[in-house]
């Protein structure tokens, strides 16, 4: 366990930094819809966002141990009392870090519901019918839909 509640944020801003550069490929990714692309990246931002929880409970635990209450609202009352303008720097700098990737983690969501209705777009034009009286292009196992009777007549 960290000594200092400050200790950990150096790392904590690493993986921050790295956090940012992987949405940012996701960004471009999604823009490109290449899906087996942002499967490559799914397994590294787990990786980091497992890292920065462990980062972060030892944060909390150091910052219980002092007294504080074990949250991110616990560092300010401690920079307050124990902390240096240099730990407040680096905490300032962490927290405009998860700004900038709370950001790109919205306009992934919002890429991603474009994304989502776009497809199920698609899906509906190939599941119903262009109108009244045409039948549904393909239905839920791919195969096509017949048309239904003629509404031809032979004259004769």
């Amino acid at each position: 366990m960290p000594t200092s509640p400050i200790s950990t944020v150096p790392q904590e801003q690493q993986h921050v930094s790295d956090l940012i550069a992987l949405m940012k490929q996701e960004q471009q990714l999604l823009v490109a819809a290449d899906a087996d692309g942002l499967a490559t990246l799914t397994p590294q931002k787990d990786a980091l966002l497992q890292a920065l929880a462990e980062l972060t409970a030892q944060r909390h635990a150091a910052l219980l141990a002092a007294g504080c209450e074990a949250s991110e609202a616990g560092m300010e009352p401690w920079l307050a009392v124990g902390g240096s303008a240099d730990a407040r720097a680096q905490w300032e700098q962490l927290l405009q870090l998860a700004r900038e990737a709370k950001e790109l983690n919205r306009v992934n969501g919002m890429l991603i519901n474009k994304q989502l209705a776009y497809n199920q777009g698609v899906l509906n034009a190939l599941r119903m019918p262009a109108s009244a009286d045409a039948g549904g292009v393909y239905g839920a196992s791919g195969q096509a839909l017949a048309s239904g009777p003629s509404k031809r007549y032979v004259v004769g």
